[in-house]
Order: structure tokens, then C-alpha cells, then sequence
């Protein structure tokens, strides 16, 4: 059995701002701060390393967990609505691409993002990606990446039961820290050029595949064979 674990932004779709607009309106209802992600480079961060990196800008301190709660209490309500009233883009290639690889019987397909749960689940229904995934690591299991990683994979072993041996595990991203991290848990990193970050940007890091989208599908099938 093989295991894939894609991330969501900017690898398998973009919800065009929604993500930081339901964030922006959290912030400013709870704390009347305007445009706090302005601040920030948000790309391939968790939400808990985001919002650490908001709360130092804006308080020079981090936050509690009561605060993060409350702040996620009204982000996943606004990002529902966000990813309602915008277009959500899928990459390209993902639709046909993930419909191949569920029909595999020696393949199973996770997620491995930055996303809070619930927010990973809005965006994936956003842009009808959902039906394909049933578990995943998040932002919300751990703040270091190489952690929901790990998490990820914990969690396909209860999905498939413990019995069957998951020979090799694949992490898709789009960035960076998709490709370090991933390689820390242990897993044949791929890397994609479709979000914030150029080929030549993830060429630095060494990913095992490179592609500058998924479109090709015999092709990138076959790195999972």
C-alpha cells in the first residue's frame, strides 16, 4: 500500500483570499484589528505558527489557547461564507488526477496542511475535492509540520487497519516547507510549482519529483508505481 498526503493551498486549490478574509474578520471582530494578515507571509505555515506570528505583530506577546479558540469560534462561520460568495480555483490537473488514484486498490489518499480541521474540510468542499479524502494531519493535531505529518500517517493506519504493511509515503506540496518537513517524517517528497513558490524556488530544497503542475497524469502516476 502506498500513501499520498497532499496539502490543500496552493496543491490542490486556491480559494482566492477567502481563507484570509474569514481571518481579517475574526481579528477585527474580536480584537477591532484591520487586515492583520497583511503583515504576515501566510504560505505554507500552520494556523497555530500564523496566528503566533499575528499575535507578536500586532500584542509583541503569543497567544493562549482560550484566545485561539475564540478567534477560531468565529474564522470558521466567516471562512464557510468567504469560500460561499468566491470562486474557488482547482489546480491543474487535480479533478481528473485524484480520480485516477482513488480507484487504485494499493494507494490511499490523506492530507497534510497547515489548516485547522474544520477549515481544511470547508476548503476542500469549496472547490469538491472532499469526497476523495477521509483523514489527514492539520494544523490543528500540531503547530510543526513534520508532526501533522506524522499524525497523517497514524491516522491512515486506523483508516486501512494496522495489518496492511503502507509501503511508501508520498507528501505533494507546493512548498518549501511541504518538501522539508516531509522528508523529516520519513516520506518521498514532491514538489509543485502551482502556489506561491517557483519551480526554481523548490528546486533549492531537493524535493525526490518536481513538477510545475499535476497535470500530466501518466507522468506523475508514475512516481507512485
Amino acid at each position: 500500500m502506498k500513501l499520498l498526503l497532499f496539502d490543500i493551498d496552493g496543491t490542490l486549490l486556491q480559494t482566492n483570499g477567502a481563507g484570509t478574509r474569514a481571518a481579517n474578520r475574526a481579528f477585527e471582530k474580536i480584537y477591532g484589528i484591520k487586515e492583520a494578515m497583511t503583515k504576515i507571509d501566510a504560505a505554507g505555515k500552520t494556523d497555530p505558527i500564523i496566528l503566533k506570528e499575528i499575535f507578536l505583530n500586532e500584542f509583541n506577546r503569543d497567544y493562549a489557547h482560550e484566545e485561539a479558540q475564540e478567534l477560531y469560534k468565529y474564522y470558521v462561520p466567516f471562512l464557510e461564507e468567504e469560500t460561499g460568495m468566491s470562486q474557488t480555483t482547482v489546480m491543474p490537473g487535480i479533478p481528473r488526477l485524484l480520480e485516477t488514484l482513488s480507484l487504485r486498490e494499493d494507494m490511499i489518499l490523506g492530507v497534510a496542511t497547515g489548516n485547522i480541521e474544520q477549515g481544511a474540510w470547508i476548503k476542500l468542499r469549496s472547490g469538491g475535492l472532499d469526497s476523495h479524502f477521509s483523514f489527514g494531519g492539520f494544523g490543528s493535531d500540531s503547530h510543526i509540520r513534520e508532526h501533522l505529518i506524522l499524525k497523517a500517517y497514524e491516522r491512515a493506519s486506523d483508516h486501512i487497519g494496522n495489518s496492511i504493511d503502507i509501503k511508501k509515503r508520498f507528501v505533494i506540496g507546493d512548498t518549501p516547507y511541504d518538501i522539508n518537513h516531509g522528508r523529516a517524517a520519513g516520506a518521498i517528497t514532491v514538489g509543485v510549482a502551482t502556489g506561491g513558490y517557483s519551480r526554481v524556488d523548490l528546486e533549492e530544497h531537493n524535493p525526490d519529483y518536481l513538477f510545475d503542475d499535476l497535470s500530466d497524469l501518466d507522468s506523475v502516476v508514475r512516481i507512485f508505481e
